[in-house]
């Protein structure tokens, strides 16, 4: 799993990359806040070396929580930001810090 953040200059925008490299995985998606918690709307592409990928654009000067959702199963991203407790979930989310 990683993260990668490219700052666009004209925009106040980031666009995040999200991978997930898991061959046996049917369906990955990232779910937080930028998307409402909806898998359809995170749902990441898988290429032909197994990894899972996605390219979003969310607003900078912005925290998010989140988490990927592989095959039903929440996870959380090793490399985020920081990690917060959310009472709702009862375990600790991913943060992204734009």
């Amino acid at each position: 799993m990683s993260i990668k953040k490219q700052f666009i200059k004209t925009k106040p925008v980031c666009k995040v990359t999200f991978s997930v490299a898991d061959k046996e995985a049917k369906v990955v998606s990232v779910v937080g806040d930028f998307n409402n918690w909806n898998p359809k709307e995170g749902e990441l592409s898988q290429l032909k070396n197994g990894t899972f990928k996605g390219v979003f654009e969310l607003a900078k000067d912005t925290s998010y929580e989140f988490k990927y959702l592989v095959d039903g199963n929440f996870v959380n991203e090793p490399e985020a930001d920081s990690y917060r407790w959310n009472d709702f979930a009862g375990s600790e989310n991913s943060v992204l810090n734009l």
